[in-house]
């Protein structure tokens, strides 16, 4: 009578706590690491033939949603087998994609393991250096989603045959957007998108101000920023950016223009405020973030 007890007891309560939770699996990554919205890694580098790069009428992946550093620490959601390549679905603290993408590495480029990583060294240059990483990119070419202006050599594995010059640059993914600029210029201490910048470090009040009494305001370094694009103060007369501009060689890229005439270029269509509303994805607004030495 109490076994038997004993084994209803079990088949009821105890199965219940009974826990069949695969292991949480993290990678690190061992390279520059390209990081996609998509799984079809395949059919963006190289394509059926192996020879092209998926790309949009502006030349840009839009795949491409950033690339990772070395050390950046990756939880693995799932893995996929592609061809010959494994793939993983990833999370990382590193980026804050858009509601309901899906984030995807090429397995190979990360060291697994089942024991939480210690995250990324980060260590932000100072800031004369930071200036001067950004004056070196000057002349880099737009690339939506990148952060590195040399590429990333790694990628011509996915590609058949030998790649000229040109073609290795732009299918290595060889320049910088907007946030990527800054992005490489800090060595990855900011945050990698628009999104993030907009609310990044404090604000500079700037509402219901005409361009010349915001000149006198703004400090090298200084976010001129709104979701969708950032425009970083290099000096007090001069601004950067990496700018795309569809069809032009490079597809635009990294420009400095002088800070007053571009800060009036901004105006004719944005206004200032203090403060970005959340989730905002406004057309007409823009902010101005204090982030170095804070």
């Amino acid at each position: 009578m109490i076994i038997n007890l004993i084994i209803v007891f079990l088949t009821i309560f105890g199965t219940a706590q009974v826990c069949h939770c695969q292991p949480v699996i993290f990678g690190v990554a061992s390279q520059n690491t390209p990081v996609l919205n998509s799984a079809d890694f395949a059919g963006v580098f190289g394509g059926k033939d192996g020879r092209v790069l998926k790309s949009d009428r502006c030349g840009q992946v839009r795949e491409l949603e950033f690339i990772a550093l070395p050390g950046t620490v990756f939880k693995i959601l799932e893995e996929q087998r592609r061809g010959s390549a494994t793939i993983c679905r990833v999370e990382t603290e590193e980026y804050q994609a858009s509601p309901g993408v899906r984030l995807y590495v090429d397995c190979g480029s990360l060291k697994l393991g089942s024991v939480v990583p210690t995250p990324r060294a980060k260590s932000l240059p100072a800031r004369e250096r930071v200036a001067a990483n950004l004056k070196n990119s000057l002349g880099s070419s737009y690339v939506w989603g990148g952060n590195l202006q040399s590429g990333v050599p790694e990628l011509t594995k996915w590609f058949t045959g030998t790649l000229g010059q040109a073609d290795a640059a732009k299918f290595t993914l060889a320049g910088l957007d907007c946030s990527g600029l800054l992005y490489q210029a800090t060595g990855g201490w900011t945050p990698r998108n628009t999104s993030q910048l907009v609310a990044y470090g404090n604000p500079v009040a700037v509402a219901g101000r005409k361009a010349e009494q915001i000149m006198p305001l703004l400090e090298p370094l200084d976010l001129i920023v709104w979701n969708g694009h950032v425009v970083i103060v290099l000096d007090r007369e001069n601004a950067i950016e990496s700018r795309l501009e569809c069809g032009k060689p490079g597809n635009g890229g990294v420009v400095i223009t002088r800070l007053s005439k571009r800060l009036q270029e901004i105006m004719r269509t944005r206004r200032p405020v203090d403060a970005w509303p959340a989730g905002s994805r406004s057309k007409e607004i823009f902010v101005v973030r204090r982030w170095y030495g804070l």
